[in-house]
């Protein structure tokens, strides 16, 4: 059974910080690369942070430098900080593994509201 728990959303103002977490089930996590995705009203949902089991990470061009994923593999639990925080990172942030381009998994958890705003 996939169990993804994610925390730590909240309302932020521009130029602040949020760190996100999230709780994995061993299925999914062990051996995974794992990432958080988020979505925006209206838009599809979007890999912006990614974290290979051995810890190489990747990012969106929208979050390089500002955020940071990890991972804490005998928690099974993934971590992004949010630094720099602008308007534009309004959206609800997901945590799943990270499969094969274009292809997106199939359950997912309930999501960490993140608002940014003044």
């Amino acid at each position: 059974q996939v169990q993804l728990v994610e925390s730590g959303g909240g309302l932020v103002q521009p130029g602040g910080s949020l760190r996100l977490s999230c709780a994995a089930s061993g299925s999914i996590f062990s051996g995974n690369a794992m990432g958080w995705y988020r979505q925006a009203p209206g838009k599809r949902r979007d890999l912006v942070a990614a974290i290979a089991s051995g810890g190489r990470t990747n990012y969106a061009a929208s979050v390089k430098g500002r955020f940071t994923i990890s991972r804490d593999n005998d928690k099974s639990t993934v971590y992004l900080q949010m630094n720099t925080m602008k308007p534009e990172d309004t959206a609800v942030y997901y945590c799943n593994a990270v499969l094969a381009p274009g292809i997106m998994p199939s359950r997912w958890g309930q999501g960490t509201q993140v608002t940014v705003s003044a």
